[in-house]
């Protein structure tokens, strides 16, 4: 099969996405990543589009299970109503604990889900990739806050970061957090 098959084949899934051409970007991850702080609800504030995060009020919360698995609780809000969906994130390695792998259904492989920088307390850059026969991939990241809100500064800190870091976020967009109970 031909790369512009393969090309063809996967253009439904990425048309909501954003995708470039080569193989994935190898950004630094946070050193010394501490589970434990960064367990606990984050809230978009912006991210690279998705197609399976398009509405608004969008939280995730991350919380330990008694088998050592951290459990993932998405939520958005779509026409007035809350969708959840929970998944399960895993460290892949304990020497590089702040690249953790994520699933939402136990059909599929777990999916990269790497904390760049992190603070814990008010912002967190997160990155995932993924590769297509390393002809292109296909990015996702996200800046995250403990509130619905972020200053600007640290929204540009965050942007410069992943750009430091090889990642195109041209296409990069905030998320409406305007939800009416915080």
């Amino acid at each position: 099969m031909s790369a512009a098959s393969i090309l063809l084949l996967l253009l439904p899934l990425i048309s909501a996405q954003t995708f470039n051409w080569g193989p994935c970007p190898n950004p630094q991850v946070q050193p010394n990543f501490n589970l434990q702080q960064y367990l606990g609800k984050w809230y978009e504030i912006e991210k690279l589009p998705t197609n399976f995060a398009t509405g608004k009020c969008i939280e995730a919360n991350y919380s330990l299970r008694k088998d050592g698995t951290i459990r993932v609780l998405n939520s958005q809000v779509i026409d007035g109503e809350v969708n959840d969906i929970e998944g399960t994130a895993v460290i892949q390695d304990i020497r590089e604990p702040a690249k953790l792998g994520v699933s939402f259904s136990y059909s599929t492989p777990y999916s990269p889900y790497w904390v760049v920088k992190s603070d814990y307390t008010n912002v967190s850059v997160v990155y995932s990739c993924t590769d297509i026969v390393r002809l292109f991939h296909i990015d996702y990241a996200w800046i995250l806050s403990r509130s619905r809100s972020l200053s600007p500064e640290k929204v540009n800190d965050a942007k410069n970061l992943l750009i430091s870091e090889g990642i195109d976020i041209s296409k990069m967009k905030p998320t409406d957090q305007s939800c009416g109970d915080d």
